[in-house]
């Protein structure tokens, strides 16, 4: 990833669903990968499902970003745990105002009618 990239959060939008996801699991708490699995899928309801592939690939290029770091928490020596970092944050707002702005302009065009209670 080049350096704007990296000092930018709009550069690197959009996000992939499996790194929203995860970031929006990991905006909460500190978590292990099977509990970041976990949250994604009932966030979802259910909608989405996320192999161990996907979300240990996902991690460890998020990694690489400084979307996420790992902590120092652990409660075995199998797990780790994984935090959002400041950036990760930044980035996670920027994607969820993108969408918003998705989501407004397809409620005015009638592709998406309101949710009701």
């Amino acid at each position: 990833m080049n350096a704007k990239r990296l000092s930018d959060p709009g550069g690197m939008l959009p996000l992939t669903a499996a790194v929203f996801s995860i970031l929006l699991a990991l905006a909460g708490s500190e978590k292990h990968g099977y509990a970041i699995m976990k949250e994604v899928s009932l966030d979802e309801g259910g909608a989405v499902s996320m192999g161990p592939g996907t979300l240990y690939g996902s991690l460890d290029r998020m990694l690489k970003a400084s979307l996420i770091e790992e902590t120092d928490l652990t409660d075995n020596d199998r797990r780790r745990y994984y935090r959002i970092t400041r950036f990760g944050a930044e980035v996670l707002a920027a994607e969820t105002s993108r969408l918003s702005r998705a989501i407004r302009s397809a409620r005015r065009k009638g592709v998406l009618k309101e949710a009701r209670p």
